[in-house]
């Protein structure tokens, strides 16, 4: 059955990509053109001067010419000194759909009918209206006025372009809209052009694809920038070929457009008769701030055969659009770009037979996995996935870049991904249970991460070891003999399992290792056999841990004590922790054999936690875990010869975490206490006394009286012997 599996399931994963990709649902197209979209940002498109600028009405021009809507007067001049300088095309990104208010005509009829203004009225009349005095402007050039298509509203606008048509019926693809703002009929009439200003961004709001045809109550028009390229050539007709044109191969089936030629500039199209944006992102180069037109330096080269768009990158217009390499670029600058495209022929495209060319692929790519994988196991078949998804990434990108054609290749590399998973975990889990054998023979020995190691490498059952830096805690009961009177021996092991089981739970889950029970005495180490970055801080959370759950565990054998009528002996803990490095591995026998640690640090460890009694502190630490213990709160003991050693080390009392380091009152109480062992370790015996008192003020319920008590009692004792001037400040220690 485990064989056939690995048929099975990789084969009906397969073919339900393959059924998700013929569907190709909302989220997965927006998932291919987001790799298209990444694809132009790795290559955008190389600006090239082409003939097409930008008459820009951007901030500047509007601080030097005023605000606007400008008096169409002024835009009368615009147009003029353009065609003068040699334009072959202007067209406005802008729709002139009311009278120019600022018009005098228009000014006056505001005004109160009164005797003082008759005779200003009459004066009035006789002077030119700037709706005429534009529209005579754009009459005398090779002007393309715009309108909107909108869903409803609003008259015909009026179309000046002839069209040729080869193949199915372009209406039915062509954008169909039912309404329309467009610019003044006095306007329109006397522009040689006439374009929608229409752009539909995709569901995510990136405009990705500029139609070059509108269609109107049956009809299509052309856009802003199809109109433009059609005046500036002075052709008459736009030619529109769709499927089932001569010459177009669409095996009977009705696709759509496929070409559109205006002038003598072809455009290859998606269906609809949209160009896909070759991006660039927004160029300055394109643009000329419409105030440079009107100076008298005005170099008219850089507009003399030229196509022109007058619009706007004023973020106050509110023009704003996003393109695949840009969040916000001017919507003028769309038009220009999608004429450079077309005078350079520089195009994407996404084939018709693309969507049937990825299907074969995941199909093909998909059963040679299916058959090969069984036979080679993970390792082959994740080196021929890999091939091949490389393959798939490679000629996507390839056809990008030199064809200019979009084949998304994520589709079929993750569908052969799954594949590829499905048979491996199918093979994972048959060797699992063959590793099963191995983890419950060693499980009730061994530590959980260990047995799972040697599951996956039994080759490491053999005795060695390697150094490694370590965090060690020792952690021992205080006052075990008074307690263990209090039980039975079935009873005093129920206590210390009690006891055991939550200290155990708190070093486990926080990366640490048992390494052993001794009694009532635990030992634990981290960064062993599992690498922890941060084991120096795991070891001081999980001692602080420890402690806080002694107070429930506490309180439940109160409860039974008194329940039971027997005295209640609460339990007490000491706990050391140092770091260092160590040897880690299997300590033993070549017949039986222990994963342990041994080392200097792991003795002074050990010496640590025996120094927490007489230091009357919980948790002591050693100087190397001290100083890499960010963030946690420590009090210096002392400078202490532990015994079996030679030489001094600095021992602390980790005291808390950051909670604690904020404590304004303990901050206070560090400075005291650093100034006390200073004055004791400089035999100043009356200050140090002082100090003490000084620092038990600053420490209530910090449980520091029997380490002031101590030092008091040292200050006597040195007071009465005292040590000599070649004391160093160490204590040497006589017990463990």
């Amino acid at each position: 059955m485990a064989r056939r599996l690995h048929l099975i399931v990789p084969i009906i994963l397969l073919f339900a990509g393959l059924a998700l990709r013929s569907a190709d649902p909302a989220v997965l197209v927006g998932f291919r053109v987001q790799i298209f979209d990444f694809y132009q940002e790795l290559k955008p498109r190389e600006f090239q001067p082409s003939g097409v600028k930008i008459i820009d009405l951007d901030d500047a021009s509007l601080e030097k010419l005023g605000q606007w809507p400008w008096p169409r007067l002024l835009l009368a001049e615009l147009v003029e000194r353009l065609t003068d300088a040699g334009a072959v095309a202007i067209a406005f990104d802008i729709v002139f759909a009311e009278p120019d208010r600022s018009s005098p005509r228009r000014a006056v009829e505001s005004w109160p009918v009164t005797r003082q203004t008759a005779d200003i009225r009459e004066r009035v009349a006789s002077m030119p209206d700037y709706d005429e005095e534009f529209a005579a402007a754009i009459a005398r050039s090779n002007v393309v006025a715009g309108f909107v298509l909108l869903g409803d509203g609003g008259r015909k606008p009026a179309l000046k372009t002839g069209y040729a048509y080869a193949g199915d019926e372009v209406t039915d693809f062509v954008p169909s809209y039912g309404g329309s703002v467009t610019s003044l009929p006095i306007i329109e009439q006397a522009a040689a052009g006439n374009g929608s200003f229409n752009n539909v961004p995709e569901i995510d709001g990136v405009i990705r694809r500029v139609p070059l045809l509108v269609q109107y109550d049956g009809e299509i028009y052309p856009t802003l920038a199809a109109e433009a390229l059609r005046i500036a050539q002075g052709a008459s007709t736009i030619i529109i070929k769709a499927s089932g044109a001569s010459g177009e191969v669409s095996f009977g089936e009705v696709t759509g457009i496929t070409d559109v030629k205006i002038g003598h500039v072809p455009a290859s199209t998606d269906k609809n008769g949209r160009i896909l944006l070759y991006d660039t992102g927004h160029v300055a180069a394109r643009f000329i701030p419409a105030w440079q037109v009107f100076e008298d330096d005005f170099d008219a080269r850089q507009v003399r055969d030229h196509i022109l768009f007058v619009g706007t990158s004023a973020a106050g217009l509110m023009d704003i659009r996003a393109t695949p390499l840009s969040q916000s670029i001017p919507g003028v600058e769309l038009h220009a770009q999608v004429i450079e495209q077309m005078l350079l022929q520089d195009f994407l495209e996404r084939p018709d037979y693309a969507d049937g060319l990825e299907l074969v692929c995941l199909l093909v790519f998909g059963l040679i996995l299916v058959l090969v994988l069984p036979r080679t196991g993970a390792a082959w078949g994740g080196l021929v996935t890999g091939i091949g998804i490389a393959a798939a990434l490679g000629f996507s990108w390839y056809a990008f870049v030199e064809l200019r054609l979009l084949f998304a290749p994520i589709y079929p590399s993750i569908i052969a991904l799954f594949v590829y998973l499905s048979s491996s975990i199918i093979s994972y889990l048959r060797t699992e249970a063959e590793r099963e054998q191995v983890r419950s023979a060693f499980s009730r020995f061994m530590s959980p991460a260990l047995v799972e190691q040697l599951a996956e490498d039994p080759s490491r059952l053999k005795l060695g070891g390697e150094m490694r830096d370590m965090t060690l805690l020792f952690c021992d009961i205080r006052g075990f003999t008074t307690i263990s009177e209090q039980f039975d021996a079935v009873g005093l092991t129920r206590l210390i399992n009690r006891f055991l089981t939550p200290m155990t739970n708190v070093i486990l889950d926080r990366r640490g290792t048992i390494d052993k029970y001794m009694g009532d005495c635990i030992m634990a180490f981290w960064n062993a056999p599992l690498d922890d970055a941060d084991h120096v801080r795991n070891g001081c959370r999980s001692a602080l841990v420890m402690m806080d759950r002694l107070g429930p565990l506490n309180e439940e054998l109160r409860k039974e004590a008194a329940d039971e009528g027997r005295t209640d002996v609460p339990i007490k803990i000491g706990i050391g922790l140092n770091t260092g490095e160590c040897c880690v591995g299997n300590m033993g026998s070549d017949l039986r054999f222990d994963y342990s640690v041994l080392g200097d640090d792991v003795n002074l460890a050990s010496r640590l936690e025996g120094q927490s009694k007489s230091y009357g502190v919980d948790i002591v630490i050693g100087e190397n875990t001290q100083v890499r213990a960010d963030g946690f709160v420590t009090l210096e003991l002392d400078l202490i010869q532990v015994k079996g050693k030679t030489v001094p080390v600095r021992i602390f009392a980790l005291m808390g975490d950051e909670a604690l380091a904020d404590d304004t009152t303990f901050q206070a109480l560090l400075a005291n206490h650093g100034d006390m062992l200073a004055a004791f370790r400089g035999q100043e015996w009356m200050r140090t006394r002082a100090l003490v008192a000084e620092c038990r003020e600053r420490a209530p319920g910090l449980g520091l009286g029997p380490l002031y008590d101590l030092y008091d009692e040292r200050c006597d004792a040195f007071e009465a012997d005292p040590p000599g001037d070649d004391w160093d400040g160490v204590f040497v220690a006589t017990t463990k």
